[in-house]
C-alpha cells in the first residue's frame, strides 16, 4: 500500500494535540491496535455494543488483516479495559484517497464522557499525519445523537443518502428495519473541522434560522408523528428527527417506519438534489444548505 505524502496543511501537530486533549478529558488512552489479542478485544467490543456474536459484528481476523495492511484500527483504554474501538480503511473516490471509517463504538458503561470524540479526533490526527485530508462514513440519520455528533461536534457534512444501504442486518439495533444511511464527509483540514477539534464550533441557532426564513421540511408532531411540510424552496431547509428512534422501533414499530419514510421523502430527496446537511441541534433539527451535490 502506498502512503500519501505528508499533508501540507499545517494541521498535523495541532490535530495531534487536540486528540491528546480529548483523550485526557475522556479519561482514556487512545492507541492503535494491531496484535491478535488487541484486534480480538476490539471485535468483542463491537459485538457487545451491537448485541451480536463477535464474529458477526466484525470478524477478528478481518480487523487483524486491516491493521496489518496499514489501515486504521484504534481503541480507547480505560485503565487496562478496552471500552471503545474504531476501524477504517482506505477508499478512492474520483481518484482521491480518503479514509472510510467503517465502524466505531463505545461500550454503554463508558458513554457520556466523550470517549467517541476522543476516538474520532485520534482518527483525524492519524489521517492528517499520512496526508489524508478527507474521511467518510455512513450513519443512520434517524438517530438524533449521531447526527448532532457528526455534523456539529466533529464539523462533518452529510452529502448523500442511500436507502437500505446495507440491506437486512441481524444485530440488536438494526434487525427488522431498512438500513437507510447518510454519507458523512469530514474535510479534516477545513475550518469547520478545525474549530470543532478545538471545541470552539457553535451549533446552529434555530431561532435565527427560522426568523431569516428557513423552511421546515419535517418536524415532530405533538404525538411524536412526523409532519412533512411541502411548499416553497428557501436558501436553508430544516428537518427534525425523533428523540429516540431505537425506542420507537421496540415500542411503536409502525411509527418508526413512518419516520423512516418521511426522512427519505425530505432529507433523502434534498441530499439527492444537491443539498448538504451542514449542522444539527441537540433537539434533532438538521440544517440543509445548497451544495455541489453528492461526491
Amino acid at each position: 500500500m502506498t502512503t500519501p505524502a505528508p499533508t501540507s496543511t499545517g494541521q498535523v501537530e495541532p490535530s495531534r494535540r487536540a486528540a491528546e486533549a480529548a483523550a485526557r478529558a475522556a479519561g482514556v488512552a487512545v492507541v492503535e491496535l494491531a496484535s491478535v489479542e488487541e484486534t480480538a478485544a476490539a471485535t468483542a467490543v463491537f459485538g457487545a455494543i451491537w448485541g451480536v456474536a463477535s464474529s458477526s459484528a466484525m470478524p477478528a481476523e478481518l480487523v487483524r488483516a486491516l491493521a496489518h495492511a496499514g489501515n486504521y484500527v484504534a481503541g480507547a483504554y480505560d485503565g487496562e479495559e478496552l471500552v471503545g474501538a474504531v476501524v477504517g480503511f482506505l477508499g478512492i473516490h474520483h481518484g482521491g484517497v480518503h479514509l472510510h471509517s467503517h465502524v466505531a463504538g463505545v461500550l454503554p458503561r463508558a458513554q457520556g464522557r466523550s470517549v467517541g470524540l476522543a476516538l474520532k479526533l485520534h482518527q483525524r490526527a492519524w489521517a492528517l499525519a499520512r496526508g489524508i485530508e478527507r474521511a467518510e462514513w455512513t450513519y443512520d440519520p434517524l438517530v438524533r445523537r449521531n447526527t448532532y455528533f457528526n455534523l456539529t461536534k466533529l464539523g462533518a457534512t452529510a452529502v448523500a443518502y442511500h436507502a437500505d444501504f446495507y440491506g437486512g442486518m441481524d444485530d440488536a439495533i438494526n434487525a427488522g428495519h431498512p438500513t437507510d444511511r447518510c454519507v458523512a464527509l469530514w474535510d479534516l483540514a477545513a475550518p469547520r473541522a478545525v474549530a470543532a477539534a478545538a471545541g470552539t464550533a457553535a451549533g446552529p441557532d434555530l431561532a435565527k434560522l427560522l426568523a431569516a426564513g428557513a423552511r421546515v421540511l419535517l418536524a415532530e408532531g405533538e404525538n411524536g408523528e412526523p409532519l412533512v411540510s411541502p411548499g416553497r424552496v428557501a436558501p436553508v431547509q430544516l428537518c427534525q428527527v425523533p428523540a429516540d428512534v431505537v425506542r420507537l422501533r421496540a415500542t411503536r414499530p409502525a411509527l418508526a417506519s413512518a419516520w423512516r419514510l418521511a426522512v427519505r421523502e425530505t432529507l433523502g430527496q434534498a441530499l439527492d438534489g444537491g443539498w448538504v446537511a451542514t449542522g444539527a441541534t441537540r433537539s434533532g433539527w438538521c440544517v440543509l444548505e445548497r451544495g455541489e451535490g453528492p461526491p
